[in-house]
């Protein structure tokens, strides 16, 4: 388990249960990085993978 599994753990516990849409998560990704430009980099990396699931897997033999 990676320390972050804690935080997802958190997150599925907490709001499991609710629904969003992806321009809620968008909106709160930019309040985060806005917050903590230090993470600019991960989240990034982040909503690309989200955004390109559906993609073949080459897309990331590149990164």
């Amino acid at each position: 388990m990676y320390a972050t599994d804690r935080g997802i753990e958190e997150l599925e516990h907490r709001r499991g249960d609710e629904e969003v849409t992806l321009g809620w998560l968008a909106d709160h990704l930019r309040g985060f990085v806005d917050a903590h430009p230090e993470f600019e980099v991960p989240v990034d990396r982040l909503a690309t993978w989200l955004a390109r699931l559906d993609d073949d897997d080459e897309v990331w033999a590149d990164e």
